[in-house]
Order: C-alpha cells, then structure tokens, then sequence
C-alpha cells in the first residue's frame, strides 16, 4: 500500500490500484493502459456503489416499461436470439477520473481515482434503440431510465444504482454504433461479474454512470430519472445547497482529456532521449476524435507534437507516444490534447464539490540524471 496525495491506494499483482474491495473500486495501473488499444477485462477499471448482486441468468428477465406501448419481460435467450446482435468498439471511464488531482487543490469526497478508471473494450448485445422499437413508444416519450438489481445502502435507505438519457440518444442508431447498447458480453466474453453479469448498459460518449451494470429495468418516462445518481448526483456544483444541485445540468457527455502513462509520476531517468506514452479522448459529439497531442517540459512554453499509435476512431480513446530530451534535474511533462472540432484542454479548470470531469493539462513530474 502508498500514498497518493493523502489517500492510502492498495497495490494489487493484477495491475490495478484498488481503492475498495466491498463494494470493489479499482482503475488500471497507467503503464498497463497503453500495452494496448483494448483493455483487457481483468485490466478495466471497476466502478460499484453496491457488492456485486447474485443473479440467476436463468431465471433473469429484463424489463422494458413506461411510456410504452407493450410491456415487455425479455430473457437472456430471448436478447440473444429475438434480437440483431451488435458489436462496437466504445470508450468507458468515470466522471471522477483524475479526482484526486481536484483533491489537490482542495480536498473533495469520492473515490480518489487518479487517471486509470478509463478503458476501452469491444462490446456485444442489442442496441436500446431495438427494444424501444418492439415495445413501441407511447407521445411524451422524452427519456429512458436503467435501474440496476445492485443494492446501495444509503442513509435514507437502499436503492438501485440508475441512470438515464435523453430520447433522442437511446434512439441514436447509426451503423458503426447504437446510441446505446444493452451489452451481455465484454471483448468477445460474457460480462464479468464485476462489469455487469448478465446484462449491461453501454452508452459510448457518456460518462460511465450512464452505463448501468447488472441492468434490470428500462422505462421510458417523460422526463429524467428520479433516481439518486441522476436527480442529486453526477452535476457539477461549487457548494452543497438544494438550489445549487437543482440548478446544475445532468452529466452525460465525458469531457476532452489527455493523460501520460509512461513514465510515471516519480520516476528516475537518464538524462537524455526518453519515451513518452499516453491516451487521449474526445467529446463525442458529432463524432469528434482527437486531432492532435501535445508535450512540454517547460511549462507549456513549448509544445512538441505526438504520435498516434491508434487510429481515430469516435468514441474510442487514442493512444500516442513521442521521444523528448530531458536535461539532468527535475522536469514536469505536460500534455494537451486538441479534438477534431478544434476544442484544447485548457491549463486549469474551476474546481467543484465531487471532483468531476477534471480535464486541465496532466503533469507527470519525473527526475533525470
């Protein structure tokens, strides 16, 4: 076990930093994220609210119901054979990667997830927009709400994790990706228990509290879901009053971000030629990528252009690498990232209440001789 900042992070042989083991919180050691494009199911990081829930796949039925009109109860044999069958590369990670770097600044509650609670994975099941379609939508229909069978002990007593989105994102099918899926299998594998068994959401563009694990429940209602994790949860606010949440927006789209993997923080290296790798996301609206990444070593002076060692593809991250020059000492590598509407990581960003969305430059300070 060390230290980051001022929280104790527990080393695990897997490669991952575990924050809790009951409800299980880990991310991806940074060395291991860029071994490869796809994140392994073992390596991807993990975010519960509640034990893992024991479910029976036989005796499992997913429902669909709401403002709709047939309700439907659907079997795990029924998702996989009733239904086209889909398969999309898509980018998950937390609202509250990089918390810890807002912790730094002033101290904010959560997991203190420093930059590993992203991956990327092959995911397979049925787009939402299919099931919407057999249950048929009733006039007022304006958002779908996910209800997980997890159980989240809470001081007002035990609720579901939930989420929801808008219509118009649930009925977002394009080809190359649904605008959302309702995923049974995780890079070729049925979901672990971890991610989701038996049956998951996958929203690609959205922060990973829109993807509800171990999904029981889809309804579609008239407006968003009155659920703890959408109504009084995953906003940005500076201050804790029934106004401020009320007033802030609902979280959906996960922000522009670049981070460094190698070296890591506090290495020590030979004065001279070093290389540097990372990954980079983009917004994924209207199919944004990342266009460019970018390093300094003397504070953003000066930049020097990565290389991609992915392709730009949306709502995936990229991966990079360049060669710099260190000089003996101390030196703080800096990275940006610019996508393909033209937006770049700004330097600093406002601090809030839950840590989330914190995208300013990374640093990685290291140390040459």
């Amino acid at each position: 076990m060390w230290m980051a900042g001022r929280f104790a992070v527990a080393a695990d042989p897997s490669g991952m930093l575990v924050h809790s083991r009951t409800p299980r919180n880990s991310e991806t050691r940074l060395p291991k994220l860029v071994e490869s494009w796809i994140t392994p199911n073992d390596l991807f990081y993990v975010r519960s609210h509640a034990p893992v829930p024991e479910i029976d796949a036989g005796q499992f039925r997913l429902t669909v119901e709401g403002l709709v009109d047939k309700r439907l109860s659907i079997s795990l044999e029924e998702l996989a054979g009733a239904f086209a069958q889909r398969e999309v590369v898509a980018t998950l990670t937390c609202a509250g990667n990089r918390r810890s770097e807002h912790s730094a600044v002033k101290p904010v509650s959560g997991v203190q997830w420093q930059a590993g609670a992203i991956g990327n994975a092959k995911w397979s099941g049925v787009a939402l927009a299919d099931l919407l379609k057999k249950a048929g939508l009733r006039d007022g229909a304006k958002h779908v709400w996910f209800e997980g069978l997890d159980q989240v002990e809470r001081s007002d007593g035990v609720i579901p994790f939930g989420a929801s989105i808008p219509i118009e994102k649930a009925l977002a099918d394009e080809p190359a990706m649904p605008g959302t899926l309702v995923a049974t299998r995780m890079n070729g594998e049925p979901l672990p228990a971890h991610h989701g068994f038996p049956v998951r959401t996958v929203v690609p563009g959205y922060i990973g509290a829109r993807s509800v694990k171990w999904l029981g429940k889809i309804v579609v209602s008239d407006r968003p879901s009155p659920n703890h994790y959408v109504a009084t949860a995953y906003r940005l606010v500076e201050e804790s009053t029934p106004e401020n949440w009320a007033a802030a927006s609902i979280l959906y789209d996960y922000p522009l971000n670049a981070v460094t993997c190698l070296p890591e923080p506090g290495a020590r290296l030979s004065a001279g030629p070093v290389s540097v790798s990372g990954f980079a996301l983009a917004p994924a609206n209207a199919g944004q990528t990342v266009r460019r990444v970018e390093l300094s070593t003397d504070g953003g002076r000066h930049w020097t252009a990565a290389t991609f060692q992915s392709p730009a593809v949306p709502y995936c991250w990229r991966l990079w690498s360049a060669e710099l020059k260190l000089a003996a000492g101390m030196t703080d590598l800096v990275v940006r990232a610019t996508d393909s509407a033209g937006g770049t990581q700004a330097e600093k960003v406002p601090w809030n209440l839950k840590g989330y969305m914190f995208n300013a430059w990374h640093h990685t300070r290291v140390t040459a001789s």
